[in-house]
């Protein structure tokens, strides 16, 4: 449905039930808000998603595509619009559209540009969603996700980043190759910035209930020795460089991982998800936005769980938390 789009489409009226259904706004149509709405509808996350994009006639063809798929998948009705109109009374908003990284550049080289972007949209999203959760992925997103509480007033609860929900994946994935256990056992955080200062919290991260730091290895495996997880732990940084040198752009594991998000907000899951929210005396830090193992549910972030550190893991995420606040000062945040 995007040939014409009258006020009671964009609401996403037909589903006429009487019952309220679930919508998921995305903003930005290109490779990740594409692949978000596909995985988002292949999972089920929401009855109604909305695309935006400046570009209607590829956002028009996307959510067309998308539409002529429905029948594969669960019950969803799917539009896409130029109009900002069409994320009206969304109950989530996955932020996307930002500056493409290129390759050999860094996430924080793109700050500018995206957050130029993010002043110019935000506000005009927020007026026609403010009940909305507002989830930002876009990168730099640390800095982003900054940058956009302050833009658009929001509390931090409801607006945060993707963080490092993907990049912990990475982690569990490179482990559960290294260990030959199935990745649905790795239990491992990433914390920090999503980018080159991130850091694995090796210290409280385990295989089934064996704490990974003693771990001792399983067919011949080995354990997770300091090189093996300094190898891992570089791979999860290098990851998204080799991928956008490769192929242009990251965005089937980043779609899951969002989809994986929207699903913690709509279903009210109360989801453990080292998302990027601003910090108030975690371990110290404070008015930066970091990833680190919080609670997300309908109302957003909630509690972020203060995880125990060693000295050095401490040490790294004040280092990250530094790099962030940085750039963000750089540009008047």
């Amino acid at each position: 449905m995007t040939e014409s789009l009258d006020m009671e489409d964009v609401g996403m009226a037909p589903f006429r039930s009487g019952r309220r259904t679930s919508k998921l706004a995305i903003v930005g149509a290109g490779a990740v808000g594409s692949t978000m709405a596909y995985a988002a509808l292949l999972r089920g996350a929401a009855r109604s998603v909305a695309l935006y994009d400046v570009n209607a006639a590829k956002v028009e063809a996307e959510a067309l595509d998308l539409g002529h798929g429905i029948q594969f998948m669960p019950m969803a009705e799917v539009v896409g619009s130029d109009d900002i109109a069409v994320c009206a009374d969304a109950d989530v908003v996955m932020f996307t559209a930002g500056a493409k990284q290129k390759p050999g550049q860094s996430r924080l080289d793109l700050a500018e540009a995206t957050i130029g972007l993010v002043r110019t949209v935000l506000p005009a999203v927020v007026e026609v969603a403010p009940d909305a959760v507002y989830v930002m992925v876009t990168n730099p997103v640390d800095v982003v996700t900054y940058a956009a509480l302050q833009i658009s007033g929001l509390p931090p609860s409801q607006l945060f980043g993707s963080g490092t929900v993907l990049d912990s994946s990475r982690l569990r994935y490179l482990i559960a190759q290294h260990t030959g256990v199935a990745v649905q056992n790795v239990h491992a955080y990433i914390a920090g910035e999503h980018g080159d200062t991130e850091l694995p919290l090796w210290g409280s991260a385990s295989i089934g209930s064996v704490p990974l730091l003693e771990w001792t290895g399983a067919g011949g495996s080995g354990p997770l020795t300091p090189d093996v997880r300094e190898r891992i732990a570089r791979e999860v940084v290098d990851s998204a460089y080799r991928i956008i040198e490769g192929k242009g752009a990251t965005n089937y594991a980043v779609a899951l991982a969002g989809s994986r998000i929207i699903e913690a907000i709509v279903k009210d899951e109360g989801r453990v998800l080292p998302v990027s929210s601003l910090l108030d005396d975690f371990h110290g830090i404070s008015d930066v936005c970091l990833s680190v193992p919080a609670i997300v549910g309908a109302h957003g972030v909630g509690e972020r769980l203060k995880v125990p550190l060693s000295d050095e893991e401490l040490a790294g995420l004040r280092s990250s938390a530094e790099a962030v606040r940085s750039v963000a000062r750089s540009f008047g945040f």
